[in-house]
């Protein structure tokens, strides 16, 4: 969408009569020359820079006020961000666009900290409906809970919601919880069987207690009302613009249904796109994208490239697949979202068709029968019939890695695409989870990046904020956000300022095989810019945490800008 540059108000008009004077260089045409700000270019020939020209939607100047000269003469338009500071446009590499519009318009019980006022919110929300409707939403996350920490269950709901289904998925949306409405319409009880790559959580009785997890969640999607095309359409409307005001100029989508991609090619032909979007579809669903091979726009906003793969569940809800038994409990998790027998011929058509598998896998078990299974289809399909050598498949979360596993990684030149902000909300669990002695190869950022690892940063929003701030904080503290940690944290984990720049730019666009168009501000590449108040390469992490976004670029258009929605 070619939005307007509006930027009067906070962005001063100047004249080429200024204070870098006249010369006798002939005047340079551009779009727009940027001055007085300071620009991080993750370019490692010039890792910084004083003035930026855009021209036809790409960087044509990129140097000091001294060499700016022909181009501030010759732009149309000239902005002067005098205490700005200015990063390659932000890619979030892991997240759900759908859901994140969703959550702007449905009960959202992200960042509620107690028990007490998470079941005061689905009271209130529930009371607003009419008997018999589903009562609907996302975000509650029993680890932030300061009361009490435990799951929900069907007997914290049942009071208020006895004749409305409730359907209420935890924040890591692998598990979820229902009401005895639910169980009722969905026929399940106390004798139905576990599915396969699911569980349906039973109290000492054998009794149901409402949370369900991974294929458990499926009899409940297939009852839920059906959603109009027009409704899903504007949830992903609605996410691009929550993007886009985060500072995000592309995101990774790990799991798009065909009917959204549908959905978002339309708005694209609409001149509706707020930012850049990556797509992986899921498994259940490749078929299509197998037939008809990976598909991109001609302006680089929509392109559909992903086969995303399910194989556990999360740590939290004590679902990611373990190699041994979990410190707090005798179960290893479980596997079997997506089965080896189903996984294989779909990675024997992604390297015959030149497709990008991201596969979820959080556990250590399930992070190493993954690896296997790669290692497998490669070996089995000689590379004379793959569409391309460079495969670049993902790992997505890959929380729990052992120290032998990462050297795979590296081996198998495998991506990890992995959430900063995953780790400073499990570590508050992952010890009782874990013990201390794994908690030596959980979320292991600096190990991998010293093993010569890219490491692709995300937030899974809407499990988590969608905030590039916290991702960025979290990257470099290892903290919680009022900066505490506790013991088996593993600070000497968290990268550098550069690295956690580059974990949200370059190694994204490398994630997507487009490091050669974007991810850095250098002449010939898209003018994709995040531009924020705050430089987070100096300042106190706690004040990254309060920074503003100024402006976001995509391709040279301003997607968004401060001042405008004030």
């Amino acid at each position: 969408m070619k939005f307007p540059i509006t930027l009067l108000g906070w962005v001063a008009l100047f004249s080429a009569h200024n204070s870098y004077g006249n010369t006798d260089q002939a005047c340079l045409q551009a779009d727009v020359f940027i001055a007085n700000a300071t620009v991080y270019t993750v370019d490692e020939v010039q890792w910084t820079a004083e003035a930026i020209a855009i021209k036809d939607g790409k960087f044509a100047f990129v140097g000091s006020h001294k060499d700016a000269q022909p181009w501030l003469c010759g732009a149309q338009q000239h902005w002067d961000l005098t205490g700005a500071f200015v990063y390659p446009g932000f890619t979030d590499g892991h997240q759900h666009l759908e859901g994140v519009g969703r959550r702007t318009r449905s009960l959202s019980l992200f960042g509620i900290n107690t028990l007490a006022a998470t079941l005061a919110s689905i009271e209130q929300w529930s009371a607003t409906l009419p008997e018999g409707d589903w009562v609907l939403g996302r975000g509650w996350i029993e680890r932030e809970w300061r009361d009490e920490q435990r799951f929900l269950s069907r007997h914290d709901v049942d009071d208020f919601t006895a004749n409305k289904p409730l359907y209420l998925p935890r924040a890591d949306g692998v598990s979820a919880l229902v009401n005895s409405k639910a169980l009722e319409l969905a026929g399940i009880d106390r004798h139905t069987p576990d599915p396969s790559g699911g569980r349906f959580e039973r109290d000492e009785n054998g009794d149901l207690t409402g949370y369900v997890l991974a294929r458990a969640m499926d009899s409940f999607r297939d009852i839920l009302p059906s959603e109009t095309d027009p409704y899903i359409k504007e949830n992903l409307r609605l996410g691009m613009a929550a993007n886009a005001a985060m500072g995000w100029t592309q995101t990774h989508d790990a799991g798009m249904t065909w009917r959204e991609v549908s959905l978002l090619r339309e708005l694209h032909r609409e001149g509706h796109m707020a930012h850049r979007v990556y797509i992986a579809v899921p498994i259940a669903e490749a078929q299509l994208l197998i037939e008809q091979g990976p598909e991109r726009s001609d302006d680089g906003l929509f392109e559909l490239r992903g086969i995303k793969v399910f194989i556990d569940g999360t740590l939290g809800s004590r679902g990611a697949a373990l190699l041994e038994p979990y410190a707090d409990d005798d179960s290893l998790g479980f596997m079997g979202r997506t089965t080896q027998a189903e996984l294989m011929p779909v990675l024997d058509q992604a390297l015959r068709k030149g497709l990008q598998v991201m596969t979820h896998v959080i556990g250590d078990r399930a992070l190493r029968k993954t690896l296997d299974w790669y290692a497998q289809s490669w070996a089995q399909l000689p590379q004379k019939h793959w569409a391309s050598q460079d495969l670049r498949w993902r790992l997505e979360h890959a929380q729990i890695i052992p120290p032998q596993d990462q050297q795979r990684l590296v081996a198998l030149s495998v991506i990890p695409s992995m959430q900063p902000s995953h780790a400073i909300g499990d570590l508050n669990f992952a010890p009782s989870r874990l013990g201390q002695r794994r908690l030596r190869y959980a979320y292991p950022w600096q190990p991998l990046l010293d093993r010569g690892l890219r490491i692709i940063a995300g937030s899974d929003a809407p499990v988590e904020a969608g905030d590039p701030r916290v991702e960025f904080y979290a990257a470099i503290s290892r903290a919680r956000l009022d900066g505490s940690r506790d013991s088996g944290w593993h600070p000497e984990f968290a990268v550098s300022r550069a690295d956690a720049l580059r974990m949200l730019t370059l190694w994204p666009a490398y994630g997507a095989f487009q490091e050669a168009e974007r991810g850095s501000i250098a002449v010939g590449k898209a003018a994709d810019l995040s531009v924020f108040d705050t430089d987070f390469m100096t300042d106190k992490p706690s004040n990254i945490l309060q920074a503003q976004v100024l402006l976001t670029l995509v391709a040279g258009n301003v997607t968004y800008q401060k001042n405008s929605l004030e």
